[in-house]
């Protein structure tokens, strides 16, 4: 005769917690399918019942039942005083399977440590002509040494996740060339002060303070088949295949206190004499106004081309330019940048630090961008990429546009 089956009790959390599971794509099945007994049974089915409807026998049903019932107090004081990260933990941990006893370990301490070692050196150092160890090659090379008899793949690979040794993944990073700048400190937190100025200047000066940059290499692909739409139950569904109809580059200004895309450029080209057209454009829309331009320190930001620009919508006289790598404002980059960013001109330019893209706010604008039109998009010609670019940027500016909320002024790094 079948025994009495455990009474199971949920809180909300816990519910909420099991439900995620249950009904999740990406999580082991046997989670969801444990998680669901644990909310039919709470439900107050019978565990017969249960196991018809999660494909399992009778008893298995009744031992997770059972478990859940002998930890729930446990649990309960896992939500009261460590909060839900850990409740989700101790679920999961809960409704896995026991560890079991196994056989005893194979290798020594010491020979761990070697294989270990072995995985974390460069195998073309070693004279071999590939770049990162797979299993099976750094098995090989684990016998090859001597340091075990034997080995499977498999089992390196389990040693490997145990000591969380990924030789088969990599990330960039930067290594630094050369000391710290000592100037880095100060031009970030001088870009922070300008997006802080900014709503004031706009009012009482009519100064227009816009973040600027090139988005290059945006790619006009078209799906060879429509996308499906959504159904109930189903997400959207995109064509993997697509034609490939070449590349446009957008040239952005975001405006810091309007939120809005002023005068952009979707051309095939970025050139000196593109981006100097496309602020001769942009500073076109308020010829008499104050302009402050955040751009990164890109050559064509540097130009001279922009240089010439400037001094004609300031009322400088071009003679008194110099001449490029030879004398005056023209003669550097260091001079172009000294000329470009005087704060008496009507129209100056901040840059960035180097590495430091991520100070300029219209990066944000394009991350916006690519999530809403170009991820999806299907663009049957650099003429149609081009029209939808600019008709979201319409859109964007009569709809969606407001301005960043900045705060970071680089003081957490100044400490």
């Amino acid at each position: 005769m079948p025994g009495k089956a455990a009474k199971v009790t949920i809180t909300e959390k816990q519910q909420a917690i099991l439900d995620e599971f249950s009904r999740s794509r990406t999580e082991p099945l046997f989670l969801s399918q444990r998680s669901t007994i644990i909310l039919l049974a709470f439900t107050g089915l019978l565990n017969e019942e249960i196991a018809q409807k999660v494909g399992l026998e009778r008893h298995q049903v009744g031992i997770w039942r059972s478990r859940w019932a002998e930890s729930f107090n446990r649990l309960v004081l896992v939500e009261c005083l460590e909060g839900t990260v850990a409740l989700r933990k101790a679920i999961r941990e809960l409704l896995a399977d026991a560890p079991r006893a196994g056989s005893p370990g194979k290798f020594t301490a010491e020979q761990l440590a070697q294989i270990f070692a072995t995985a974390c050196e460069d195998p073309q150092k070693l004279g071999h002509p590939f770049t990162h160890w797979t299993h099976a090659e750094l098995a090989k090379e684990v016998i090859k040494r001597g340091i075990v008899a034997a080995i499977s793949p498999r089992h390196l690979g389990r040693l490997l996740d145990e000591a969380d040794l990924k030789p088969h993944r990599i990330r960039y990073w930067l290594n630094a060339k050369e000391k710290d700048d000592p100037a880095f400190v100060p031009q970030m937190q001088f870009v922070g002060a300008t997006y802080a100025a900014a709503p004031q200047l706009d009012e009482q000066f009519r100064t227009h303070t816009i973040s600027t940059d090139e988005m290059t290499g945006i790619q006009a692909l078209e799906r060879i088949a429509p996308t499906k739409q959504a159904k109930p139950g189903q997400e959207a569904r995109m064509e993997f295949e697509y034609k490939r109809h070449g590349t446009q580059v957008l040239i952005c200004n975001f405006h810091v206190v309007t939120g809005q895309v002023l005068s952009p450029t979707v051309q095939d080209t970025r050139t000196e004499v593109d981006f100097v057209e496309h602020m001769e454009r942009t500073i076109a829309t308020d010829p008499e106004a104050n302009w402050v331009i955040v751009t990164d320190q890109l050559n064509i930001h540097l130009s001279e081309g922009l240089v010439r620009l400037v001094a004609r919508e300031c009322g400088i006289a071009e003679d008194t330019l110099g001449k490029k790598g030879k004398s005056g404002i023209l003669k550097s980059v260091a001079s172009r940048k000294k000329f470009l960013t005087d704060l008496s001109h009507r129209i100056r330019f901040v840059y960035t630090p180097k590495h430091s893209s991520w100070l300029n706010q219209v990066e944000i604008w394009f991350s916006i961008l690519v999530r809403r039109l170009l991820r999806r998009g299907s663009f049957a010609s650099t003429e149609d990429l081009r029209s939808k670019i600019l008709s979201f940027i319409e859109y964007f500016n009569q709809v969606m546009a407001k301005p960043f909320k900045w705060t970071f002024t680089g003081q957490v790094l100044k400490a």
